[in-house]
């Protein structure tokens, strides 16, 4: 009997063998954990269960040839069962978890095969397929049996199936452990409860005892131990506003200086003194021009002294006209807010030399002694009005008057100044004839422009003049003006931004210099009054002068009429002079006498003296010695 079962054993070891037996891949360096079906190009190795009998035992024998054909298998099965071993050891992911059910469920159906072919009576010596992992693990003979709680009903569960069971048991534990669910169900409640906190500052309480911060008892209107002072009345500012100030009443002014109100016999004086040179004045024509080495030395010779420096006006100068006086010297200032200041510089001292009207209630912007009688001296104001002031018999009177528009500037259409042509703001202009007995005969014209800044009169063809606007420069013939609507003989179009003035040559004509705000000066030849007149030169020059300082205007040097004069930002402060192709000929430099802009100049017609205004009302005189 104990033959016999040894004889069983020695049968099932065999029968154990020939299940399991299997033919590895050789060329597979590493085995994965999930069983892969393989179809191999030979023969299918095909497993057949019979039932076991002491008189079929022979047919189980395995020949030595088999199992040492099979010894290699076992090797590599072994090393196979180890790394299954050491993975069952790992926590496992969902991935693997879901990993491992795909390996059970081909194991399962790996031996639902193997079951279903014993049926078949066929036989083959070919090798074996691949075994799942459970019948693998039940050949180790390591004693690696679980005995963890609750896998008791398993029983029938091989071993890697109860070592899989036992290593999700544990990793359910160790994620309970940390109680991780809780902590999120915490930290939802607290976010949803939180709320922001309060960024309302609060104010601190005021006292009333606190000391506030300390004022001037000036400003207050308290005396150092804190009685209130009587109200002072307001007296009248000496500089009116353009907008507040009131329009002056019409019809003639008495000319009585602002300046002074003793001393008539020293005013009556004064105006004596400019009759008497009006009538010797006389206006050299006839000198032809000099060179321009001659006329660079005489303005070599023109300085600037503390004794030709003064303030004339209490505002911004505007408008500057010299007398045309070959014996004295005297300079006429226009200012902003309506004044009218007229100085002697051939009187000493100077400060009795200076005398100031009020003529007007606004800007001053155009300022002319009459070519035909330079006692008088005409001025034009933004309030729209034109007065003649008459040094023979003091008084102002008025040659024109619109309190409907605004003027601003005028020239002369006769030699005799018995016509004039005014330029308005707002773009018209106005026909003025002096001769009308008892008042002037004034025609209102519309132009082309929508604003008109600056207006001039050809110095030989009296029937054209320039106007200055926005944009635009146009010539007009006087002849052909029209009440309703004016066209332009020629635009001159090449300007880029605001244009300042626009003055003809003061002897032929033949040339108009232009002054812009895009800081080019240009030079036009007018020689030919035809459709189109040609751009000559163009100078750069800044002309930015902002809103404090009153805007640069070039104008022509009546001795010299291809030269013309403009102030300059450039320090140290200066007054430049031009020649037509754009050389720069002479630089005024006052040193510590000129500490300021002049935007406003004019020159002598015949002496060489050069006047220049600033935006303080202060006038700036360049002579040469021999006249001072």
């Amino acid at each position: 009997m104990s033959g016999s079962g040894a004889a069983v054993e020695k049968a099932e070891s065999r029968q154990r063998l020939q299940v399991n037996e299997y033919k590895e891949n050789q060329n597979i360096d590493c085995i994965s954990l999930r069983p892969v079906q393989t179809t191999l190009l030979g023969k299918t190795a095909k497993v057949y269960l019979v039932p076991f009998s002491l008189s079929n035992l022979d047919q189980f024998k395995c020949s030595k040839s088999l199992i040492g054909k099979n010894s290699n298998n076992e090797v590599a099965c072994k090393k196979y069962k180890t790394k299954i071993k050491k993975t069952c050891g790992r926590i496992l992911t969902p991935k693997m978890k879901a990993t491992s059910s795909n390996a059970d469920s081909t194991l399962q159906k790996s031996s639902l095969d193997v079951h279903t072919e014993s049926n078949k009576p066929q036989h083959s010596n070919s090798d074996a397929v691949i075994i799942g992992v459970d019948m693998e693990s039940s050949q180790d003979g390591d004693s690696d049996e679980d005995t963890t709680p609750g896998l008791d009903d398993f029983s029938g569960l091989s071993p890697y199936e109860r070592k899989r069971l036992k290593n999700i048991s544990e990793n359910a534990n160790f994620f309970a452990s940390l109680q991780l669910s809780e902590s999120a169900a915490r930290l939802r409640e607290m976010i949803k409860k939180r709320q922001p906190p309060e960024s309302k500052r609060k104010k601190p309480k005021k006292t009333t005892n606190e000391i506030g911060c300390r004022r001037s008892m000036r400003l207050l209107n308290v005396d150092p131990s804190g009685v209130s002072l009587p109200a002072t009345p307001t007296q009248p500012s000496l500089v009116a506003d353009d907008e507040t100030q009131p329009l002056l009443p019409p019809g003639p002014l008495e000319m009585a200086p602002k300046n002074r109100d003793d001393n008539k016999e020293l005013f009556k004086g004064f105006l004596e003194t400019w009759t008497a040179m009006s009538k010797t004045s006389s206006k050299n024509t006839e000198k032809g021009l000099s060179s321009i080495k001659s006329y660079k030395g005489n303005l070599n010779g023109m300085v600037l002294s503390e004794d030709t420096v003064q303030k004339v006006t209490k505002g911004p100068v505007f408008s500057l006209a010299i007398h045309p006086s070959e014996t004295r010297t005297l300079v006429a200032a226009g200012a902003k807010f309506g004044q009218v200041g007229l100085w002697d510089l051939t009187q000493k001292p100077k400060e009795d030399a200076v005398y100031v009207f009020q003529p007007h209630s606004q800007s001053v912007s155009c300022l002319y002694f009459s070519p035909a009688n330079p006692a008088h001296i005409l001025s034009l104001s933004y309030d729209g009005t034109l007065r003649c002031g008459d040094f023979s018999r003091g008084i102002f009177e008025e040659v024109c008057r619109n309190e409907g528009s605004s003027f601003s500037s005028f020239d002369f259409l006769a030699e005799d100044a018995s016509t004039l042509i005014v330029a308005h703001w707002d773009g018209n202009m106005s026909l003025v004839d002096r001769r009308t007995p008892g008042t002037s005969y004034e025609k209102l014209i519309n132009s082309s422009l929508t604003k008109i800044r600056t207006i001039h009169v050809h110095p030989v063809h009296r029937q054209y003049f320039i106007t200055a606007g926005l944009r635009d420069i146009h010539i007009y013939d006087a002849r052909r003006l029209n009440a309703r609507g004016s066209q332009p003989l020629i635009s001159l179009t090449e300007h880029t931004k605001s244009i300042a003035s626009a003055y003809f040559s003061p002897l032929t004509g033949n040339r108009v210099v232009t002054t812009c705000a895009d800081c080019k000066l240009r030079i036009f030849d007018s020689s030919c009054i035809s459709s189109q007149i040609p751009l000559l030169t163009t100078i750069r020059h800044n002309t930015i002068t902002g809103r404090w300082l009153t805007r640069f205007q070039a104008v022509w040097d009546p001795k010299q009429e291809d030269c013309f004069m403009i102030g300059s930002m450039a320090y140290p402060r200066r007054v430049e002079i031009f020649h037509e192709t754009g050389k720069r000929v002479h630089s005024f430099l006052g040193g510590e006498c000129l500490a300021s802009v002049c935007s406003i100049n004019t020159v002598h017609p015949t002496r060489y003296i050069m006047a220049g205004g600033n935006s303080s009302g202060k006038i700036h005189v360049f002579m040469s010695e021999k006249n001072c």
